[in-house]
């Protein structure tokens, strides 16, 4: 059964799935005041290793769906575990392998957006 859902309530349980499994670096971006933003929010985070990056996700995925009924839109990455991706239409989450973040630096090409930053 789908729940209907605020965005504010979905990035929290996105962000608590991404804490219990100890992801790192999380930040919040909100997008929603940049004209060129295809959605309104990005989380963002990292693990130390492939297989945290995909623990991540598969507990992300099925926490919001057991607790609300949404599944993604859209996912990539998977299979390399460098940078997944979960599209929640308002909300995509980026999850990045440690290296592949610093490389990518994503948080940086939007500078302009409001950031939140979450203890992990």
């Amino acid at each position: 059964m789908r729940q209907d859902i605020s965005t504010e309530d979905l990035n929290k349980l996105i962000i608590d799935g991404i804490l219990d499994l100890k992801g790192k670096d999380i930040i919040q971006l909100n997008l929603k005041a940049l004209e060129e933003a295809s959605t309104d929010f990005f989380i963002i985070c990292h693990g130390e290793s492939h297989t945290q990056v995909n623990a991540i996700a598969d507990h992300i995925i099925g926490r919001i769906k057991k607790e609300t009924g949404l599944v993604p839109f859209h996912m990539e990455g998977r299979k390399n575990a460098n940078w997944v991706l979960i599209d929640y239409f308002d909300t995509v989450v980026h999850i990045f392998h440690k290296e592949t973040r610093d490389f990518y630096k994503l948080e940086n090409l939007w500078s302009d957006a409001e950031l939140t930053s979450f203890e992990s």
